[in-house]
């Protein structure tokens, strides 16, 4: 028989004991494995000692379970909601830490939440005071993760038979190979239309052949990496945000924590890595197809094709191709991380997947942009 204050439960993988620590308090000693098999016992036991004791303050001594699956973490959840609506309080002791993170983020999440909020009316001043603090809170997020990132790639580089190579190159595909055509597209768009364009006005003063340096110069450094990174943040970040967001909604993020696997280097460093090796790859085929529209516009106007090459080689160096290379592995990493990190932002609900996709294309190209605009200072001290 067991002694008072001591009920174990039916399953032989889970205890449950109870004692008192101090005036007007209870502690309550979990040891074992808390699964969806053991959870219900000690459920019942747990619920029946609050209710006889009725105490103020209630430890929960979590040292020894060895294992907590969402079944366990309701469990915890649910004491200390009924502590609270009692006006007591509960506090957890000695959880591990896989399974605190688990707690942390199934607490902070909106499946929880019995009642909806109740939106108060708020002044201007207050508004922009909120949007203030919500700003500076992504920020220090985005700092959070780039570091995050950071440790992860070096590891990766570190340990390179540890990365997923075979969903590497899947992701490779789907954001380089895919996105080809309309790279083309709208490289080739783009020359043609920044050619007819500046013709416009430079046959005003009989210098039409200088569209081509206008077009060499404006491709290679600026538009093509730009456009190309803005191309991708649409197509391949939203990707990025959807599918994460969607196993976040799915709670396979959280099952990923449980196991002890870090979403970081399991989910977003396959798709940097790939980001990285394809963008620059694709600014490359922006860049060339872009000096083909312009080309054409010149051929049409009626300047022989080799006039335009030779013009293009007297207007461009080895710097403006490299500079709009250089750019490009940046924006690749930016359309990559930001995605991602959006993706792992996701709350839930019907409209969370949808919100994290908008706010990683909005991210990545105002990123994008400021990042472009520190590289453009760069370049005019280097090449000046």
């Amino acid at each position: 028989e067991a002694p008072p204050g001591m009920n174990l439960s039916p399953k032989n993988s889970v205890q449950f004991r109870s004692e008192t620590s101090r005036e007007d308090g209870i502690k309550l000693i979990i040891t074992g494995r808390l699964d969806s098999m053991t959870t219900g016992s000690v459920w019942r036991q747990a619920m029946q000692v609050l209710a006889h004791a009725k105490a103020a303050t209630v430890i929960v001594d979590a040292c020894g379970i060895d294992y907590c699956d969402g079944a366990g973490i309701a469990l915890l959840i649910h004491l200390r909601h009924q502590q609270s609506a009692g006006g007591g309080h509960l506090e957890i002791h000695g959880l591990h830490a896989e399974f605190q993170e688990l707690l942390h983020d199934i607490t902070n999440g909106d499946s929880l939440s019995t009642t909806l909020p109740v939106e108060l009316d708020q002044s201007f001043a207050e508004q922009i005071g909120a949007a203030v603090v919500e700003l500076l809170q992504d920020i220090r997020t985005v700092i959070s993760f780039v570091g995050e990132l950071f440790v992860a790639m070096a590891h990766a580089a570190r340990y390179p038979r540890r990365v997923r190579w075979r969903d590497t190159l899947k992701i490779a595909e789907a954001l380089g190979v895919d996105a080809l055509p309309i790279i083309l597209l709208i490289g080739f768009l783009m020359g043609l239309i920044m050619a007819f364009q500046a013709a416009i006005p430079l046959g005003q003063f009989g210098a039409q052949i200088f569209v081509a340096n206008l077009i060499g110069l404006a491709i290679l450094r600026e538009l093509g990496p730009l456009m190309t990174a803005i191309v991708l943040a649409g197509r391949s970040g939203s990707a990025f945000a959807a599918e994460i967001g969607t196993m976040k909604v799915r709670e396979e993020i959280d099952a990923l924590k449980t196991m002890g696997l870090e979403p970081v280097r399991f989910l977003v460093v396959p798709r940097v890595i790939a980001a990285l090796v394809m963008t620059p790859l694709l600014t490359v085929f922006a860049d060339l197809v872009g000096l083909m529209g312009g080309s054409v516009v010149l051929l049409s106007l009626g300047f022989p094709l080799i006039t335009f090459f030779h013009q293009l080689q007297s207007a461009v160096t080895y710097g403006s191709p490299v500079g709009g290379i250089v750019k490009s592995f940046f924006f690749g990493i930016l359309v990559a991380a930001i995605g991602c990190l959006r993706g792992l932002q996701t709350k839930n609900g019907a409209s969370a997947v949808g919100e994290s996709t908008t706010r990683a294309v909005v991210s990545a190209i105002v990123l994008i942009v400021i990042t472009d605009g520190i590289f453009s200072v760069i370049y005019y001290y280097l090449w000046v």
